[in-house]
This record gives structure tokens, sequence and C-alpha cells, in this order.
């Protein structure tokens, strides 16, 4: 099972964006297409992450608070 943050690296690195209006079930699968794009490695996403944090911190702020909130939401509503 993946914690929170590392769900978030994942969703961070989809072209989705905040301003989509986005379901739990579009973020779960997002999340698991791209999980399947890395071959199942998400420390290649904590990569691409730690790259844009360095490269534009502005933005990676705003994006990745975004990427908590929508992973916290998405997967709570899974469990429930």
């Amino acid at each position: 099972m993946m914690t929170t943050t590392e769900l978030a690296q994942v969703l961070f690195v989809t072209s989705l964006q905040p301003s989509d209006e986005l379901s739990p079930y579009q973020i779960r699968e997002a999340v698991d297409e791209r999980l399947c794009a890395c071959g199942g490695d998400p420390s290649w996403c904590a990569a691409y992450v730690a790259q844009e944090a360095g490269d534009h911190p502005d933005s990676y702020v705003r994006r990745m608070r975004w990427a908590l909130d929508a992973v916290a939401g998405a997967y709570t509503l899974a469990a429930a």
C-alpha cells in the first residue's frame, strides 16, 4: 500500500490540472495509469517531483498541495 505522499507524487506527474473538475475515480485512475507507465515504480515520479520543486518552487507548492488534497479525498472515499 502506498502512502498519501507517494500517491500525491504520482498524481503530480499526470496531466490532470487543479482546475479540472475531477471525480475520485478519475484521480485514482490517473494514478494507476501513471504507475503502470512507470513500470509500477513510484521512485520515478518522486525524482520528477524533486526536479520540479527545484526548477519551479512557486508552482510546485500549489500543485503538490492540490495533489495531496486530491489523493487524500479520492483514496479515503475508496476505503469507505
